[in-house]
């Protein structure tokens, strides 16, 4: 092996490591901070508690974080459910449907989605899309506004992986499909989505994660109120939406409430990255 390709190996493991490295800090700093929640509260409570009143001391709150999960998942799958087959239909488009002249354009457009600030996208549904679903159904600041407007800011996501992942089919495999007479609906139902479903699965989940992560624009649009809502016109409050409006007054068991949320919202946010990886060694 070349001196330069030796380096370049080391440096490639070296970075490799760090992020690692700092990926395991994040953790340890939020095991450590949330430690007090799990020894002074209980993690029983955050399941078990009548709701999220949380106070300075463990025996005067309540701690019952399902709500917020709750609406953190119903936001995200609601998102996923959504954007999946746009984003797939819009791959297929700029693929195998789009002239040139148009699919390069396109590919660009769903690309500068993916650029937007997420506060931008957070303005815009609080001064468009919130009235509208409350002149349809008050008071519009609601799941269904945190569901659309996270359709849009994963739909790039959803979009790029399975345009990816359409590409990596092999060129043979639609040659001995075209040999064979399929239509192309045939071909891009019975060949191409069967092949690339792994890296399609992959970039929806990785979606899902990026959704859950998201704070400001589900912040202003989805009414945070601390419920499990009984449909998607009722406003919600998710895990990160928490965090950032109690975050600079907590004290004490709350802070240390706050933290585990963090922490909670970490582990599920990695156990889809780690679903994400397992099906794309499968499928890959």
């Amino acid at each position: 092996m070349r001196r330069s390709d030796l380096v370049l190996e080391w440096s490639l493991r070296a970075c490799a490591a760090l992020a690692a490295l700092i990926v395991a800090f994040i953790f340890y700093f939020l095991l450590c901070e949330s430690g007090d929640a799990a020894l002074g509260i209980g993690l029983a409570r955050f399941v078990d508690d009548p709701s999220w009143h949380p106070a300075a001391e463990a025996e005067t709150g309540t701690f019952n974080l399902l709500p917020m999960v709750a609406g953190t998942l119903l936001a995200a799958g609601g998102a996923v459910l959504l954007a999946t087959p746009l984003g797939l239909l819009s791959a297929l488009f700029c693929r195998y449907f789009a002239p040139p002249t148009l699919a390069g354009p396109y590919r660009r457009l769903i690309e500068l989605l993916a650029g937007i600030p997420s506060v931008v996208y957070g303005l815009w549904g609080l001064v468009v899309l919130v009235p509208l679903i409350g002149a349809w159904q008050p008071p519009g600041a609601s799941l269904l506004a945190a569901m659309l407007i996270l359709t849009l800011m994963i739909l790039p996501t959803v979009t790029l992986f399975a345009d990816a992942a359409l590409v990596a089919v092999p060129r043979a495999n639609l040659h001995a499909g075209a040999a064979l007479g399929l239509s192309r609906f045939g071909l891009i139902t019975g060949v191409l989505l069967p092949a690339a479903r792994g890296g399609i699965a992959t970039g929806v989940l990785l979606a899902m994660g990026r959704a859950m992560g998201e704070t400001m624009a589900v912040l202003m649009v989805a009414g945070n109120v601390v419920q499990v809502p009984a449909s998607i016109f009722e406003p919600v409050r998710t895990l990160t939406a928490n965090i950032a409006l109690e975050m600079a007054y907590a004290l004490g068991d709350h802070r240390a409430a706050l933290f585990f949320t963090g922490l909670v919202l970490l582990l599920l946010v990695t156990a889809l990255v780690t679903l994400a990886a397992r099906i794309e060694r499968t499928h890959g």
